[in-house]
C-alpha cells in the first residue's frame, strides 16, 4: 500500500468521535412525581450521572459517515494494476488488440495461463473505451486471423473477447501485426494503435524488436508475459514394427534429463525409456510382443507417447504413436525396352523425375496394380502409353483418383488399338485415335497455368502422329495447351477428389522429341507439385491446413469435437488448431489424422520490443480507480439516515414525556 494512501485513511481513527460523543453526552435526570414534594422550595441538582452509549443505529450510522469521509480522502491516490487507453488528445481512439493464442501461451503466469492474463487484459482495456472508439481483434496464432474487423460496438467487441480460446498453434507475430495495421489504417479516428497482448515468444528471439519502424503506434502491454519459463515436448512419435521412435525438444537452457518416455496403450505403460538429456534428441522403445502369439498391444489407436515431470506447458509432453511410411511415392507405369533412353538406362521419365530432384521417391512399377490397395501408398502415377486397363484395373484407378490421387496419363498407338475389354476409362471413356499430325507444332497463346512460360519450346515440336480425342471427352477437360490446329496437347480433369492429366503423345523419345524439350521438366514439375499437394500425410503441423478437393462431405472431429470444415469453392479446407489425433470423414471413407506440436514454440526466449513500444502516451498498466462518485453517494445515503434517526428519537422523546 502507498504511504500518502495509508497516511490518508489515518483519517479513519476519528470514528472514535462518534463514540465518546455519544458517552459524554448529559441527559437530564428523570423526574418523578412526589405529592408531599410540592410542599418543599426546588433545590438545583448536585449531580448529573452520565448516559451510557444509547440509539447504537445512530452511532453506527455516524461511525460509518467518518470512514467514508476518510476513503473519499485518499481514493484519489489508489491505483491497481489494471490495462486502460490513455487519451492525450481527449478523442476517440481506434485500437487493434492482437491476442497471442499460440501453445507458448498455456505456460503458467502468476499461476494462471499466459493466454487468460492476455484476455483480461484485453477486457481491461475494452473497459477503458467509450462511444466512438473502434475496436479489432486479430489472434497471433500461425496463420494471423482476424476475430473481429474494426467495429464501433463495444458490445460485440466485448462479446468477441469472451469467446477467445486457446489453441496450439505456432506464432505469426508479424502476420498478425500487419494484419492489425490494414484493419484500422483507413478508420476516420486520428489517434490509432495497436496494442499487443503476447509472450513474443514466437520462435526468433534475434528478430527485429516489435514495434519498431511502425506507422501506427504499438504497444507491447503485459510484461509479466515475458516471464523466463523452461519446457519440454514431444515433437512426434513414430512406430515401424515392434520400435517407436520419440523425438524430443526442450526451450532454450532446459533439459529432460531425469525425466522418462512411457508408452501408454490407455492408463496402462507398456514400455518405458530414459529421456534423451541434450535440448533435443530422441530415444527408441521397444514394444513387448504378447506371449499368446496374438496382435502386440502397439496396433491400438490409443497409443500415446508421455514425457514424465513437470514444466510450464503440461499439454505438449504427450503425442499420439504414428504409423507413417514417410512421404508419399510416384508410380511409374512405362515400357522397359520401347521407352528407353538412346544412351541406354532407365525409361526417359525415369530419368527426367531423377534430374528434378523431388523430395519424392520414384517407384517404377512394371503394370498398373489391379488392387486399391496396391495403389495407396502412392501420391500419383505416370501412365506411359498403356494399352487400355482391364475391369480390375479401372476399379483399382478410379478409387485412387477418388481418394484424392492424381495421375499422369501420356496417349500413344497402344492407348489408341486397347485391346477388347480394356478401355481408358475412367479418364479417357471413349476411344482415342491415333493418326498424323497435320500442323507440328503447338500454340504458345493456348498456354495456361503451369505451362504458360515454358510453351514456347514446343513451338516446333516433332511428332509425325498424336493421339486425338473424341469429341465426347474433350469438353470433360481443361485445356493446359493445344496443337496449333485446335486439339489439345496437355489437359486436365477432377475425377472425384483426385486430378488426371492427359499429353496426347507418347514419352518415348521415337515417336517425338517432347522429353528432350523444356517444357517436359515443366510439365513434370508441375503435375509433381499437384501430386504432393494433395497428398494427405497422416501427421502435419498444428494449424497447418488440410485440404480435400472435390470432396463433397467432410465432417472432423477432433480432441475438442467437430471442427469447422471452410470451403474454398470446390476445395474443403479444415484447420486443426489442438494437438492429437482427429477422425476424418471425408465421403464416408474415415482416416486418423494427427496434429503435432510446432518445434519453435518450445522456445519460450522472446523477441525485443521497440522503446517506443513501451506504452507511454498509449496506455496505462497501473490506472487509477475513480470511485469518489460511489463513495459521495453512500455519504449522502448516510445523512438521510442520520437525520431520520434523530428525528425518530426527538419524537419519541417528546412522546415519552
Amino acid at each position: 500500500m502507498h504511504f500518502v494512501y495509508g497516511l490518508a485513511l489515518l483519517a479513519a481513527v476519528l470514528v472514535a468521535a462518534p463514540y465518546f460523543a455519544h458517552r459524554l453526552r448529559r441527559r437530564r435526570g428523570e423526574e418523578r412525581v412526589f405529592a408531599a414534594a410540592r410542599l418543599v422550595p426546588p433545590a438545583p441538582p448536585r449531580a448529573r450521572r452520565r448516559s451510557k452509549l444509547e440509539d447504537r443505529a445512530l452511532f453506527g450510522t455516524r461511525a460509518l459517515a467518518v470512514v467514508g469521509l476518510a476513503v473519499l480522502g485518499a481514493s484519489p491516490l489508489v491505483r491497481c494494476s489494471r490495462l486502460a487507453l490513455q487519451r492525450p488528445g481527449g478523442a476517440s481512439v481506434a485500437i487493434a488488440l492482437v491476442v497471442d493464442d499460440s501453445m507458448s501461451m498455456r505456460a503458467l503466469s502468476s499461476g494462471t495461463t499466459r493466454f487468460d492474463r492476455a484476455k483480461e487484459g484485453a477486457r481491461q482495456l475494452l473497459a477503458s473505451t467509450r462511444e466512438g472508439d473502434a475496436v479489432a481483434i486479430v489472434l497471433a496464432g500461425a496463420p494471423a486471423r482476424v476475430a473481429l474487423a474494426a467495429t464501433t460496438d463495444l458490445g460485440a467487441a466485448r462479446a468477441a473477447v469472451d469467446a477467445l480460446v486457446q489453441s496450439d498453434r505456432g506464432t505469426d507475430l508479424d502476420g498478425a501485426i500487419g494484419m492489425s495495421h490494414a484493419l484500422i489504417a483507413q478508420l476516420p479516428q486520428v489517434d490509432r494503435r495497436v496494442v499487443v497482448l503476447s509472450d513474443l515468444a514466437d520462435g526468433h528471439p534475434d528478430g527485429p524488436p516489435i514495434g519498431e519502424g511502425t506507422e501506427i503506434p504499438t504497444w507491447v502491454a503485459l510484461p509479466e508475459l515475458r516471464e523466463p519459463a523452461a519446457d519440454c515436448g514431444i515433437l512426434g512419435a513414430d512406430r515401424l514394427g515392434p520400435r517407436v521412435r520419440v523425438r524430443i525438444a526442450c526451450s532454450h537452457d532446459a533439459t529432460a534429463l531425469g525425466r522418462e518416455v512411457t508408452l501408454l496403450d490407455g492408463d496402462r505403460v507398456v514400455a518405458r525409456a530414459a529421456a534423451p538429456s541434450g535440448e533435443s534428441g530422441e530415444t527408441t522403445l521397444m514394444l513387448a510382443e504378447p506371449a499368446d502369439g496374438g496382435p502386440p498391444a502397439a496396433q491400438a489407436d490409443s497409443l500415446q507417447a508421455h514425457l514424465t515431470g513437470t514444466d510450464a506447458i503440461a499439454a505438449d509432453d504427450t503425442a499420439p504413436v504414428v504409423i507413417e511410411a514417410g512421404p508419399g511415392s510416384i508410380a511409374v507405369v512405362a515400357d522397359s525396352v520401347d521407352e528407353l533412353a538412346v544412351t541406354g538406362g532407365a525409361p526417359v521419365v525415369e530419368q527426367a523425375l531423377a534430374a528434378l530432384e523431388l523430395d519424392v521417391a520414384v517407384r517404377p512399377i512394371p503394370a498398373l496394380p489391379d488392387r486399391s490397395e496396391d495403389l495407396a501408398p502412392f501420391a500419383g502415377a505416370i501412365l506411359d502409353d498403356p494399352p487400355g486397363f482391364t475391369p480390375e484395373e479401372r476399379r483399382a484407378l478410379g478409387s485412387f483418383l477418388e481418394g484424392g490421387g492424381v495421375v499422369l496419363l501420356a496417349l500413344g498407338p497402344r492407348a489408341a488399338a486397347a485391346p477388347l475389354g480394356a478401355s481408358l476409362d475412367p479418364i479417357v471413356p471413349h476411344a482415342v485415335v491415333w493418326g498424323p499430325t497435320p500442323v507440328p507444332g503447338v500454340d504458345p497463346a493456348t498456354s495456361a497455368g503451369v505451362l504458360a512460360e515454358s510453351a514456347t519450346s514446343l513451338q516446333d515440336v516433332a511428332a509425325k502422329s498424336r493421339v486425338t480425342l473424341a469429341p465426347e471427352d474433350v469438353g470433360n477437360f481443361e485445356p493446359l495447351l493445344k496443337w496449333k490446329d485446335g486439339p489439345l496437347f496437355v489437359a486436365k480433369r477432377s475425377v472425384g477428389r483426385g486430378e488426371a492429366w492427359i499429353v496426347t503423345l507418347p514419352f518415348a523419345i521415337d515417336a517425338s522429341d517432347l522429353p528432350l524439350r523444356p517444357a517436359f521438366l515443366a510439365l513434370l514439375d508441375a503435375w509433381a507439385a499437384e501430386a504432393r499437394a494433395r497428398a494427405a500425410p497422416r501427421r502435419t503441423d498444428v494449424g497447418v491446413a488440410w485440404a480435400f478437393p472435390g470432396a463433397h462431405g467432410v465432417t472432423v472431429e477432433g480432441p475438442a469435437g467437430r471442427v469447422p470444415v471452410v470451403y474454398d469453392g470446390p476445395v474443403a479446407r479444415v484447420v486443426p488448431p489442438l494437438l492429437g489425433t482427429y477422425t476424418v470423414s471425408v465421403d464416408s471413407k474415415r482416416e486418423l489424422r494427427v496434429a503435432s506440436l510446432v518445434a519453435r514454440e518450445l522456445d519460450l526466449r522472446p523477441r525485443g520490443a521497440a522503446p517506443a513500444a513501451g506504452g507511454a502516451g498509449l496506455g496505462d498498466s497501473h490506472a487509477a480507480i475513480d470511485i469518489s462518485s460511489s463513495i459521495a453517494l453512500l455519504l449522502l445515503g448516510l445523512t438521510v439516515v442520520e437525520m431520520t434517526l434523530r428525528l425518530r428519537a426527538r419524537t419519541r422523546a417528546v412522546a415519552e414525556t
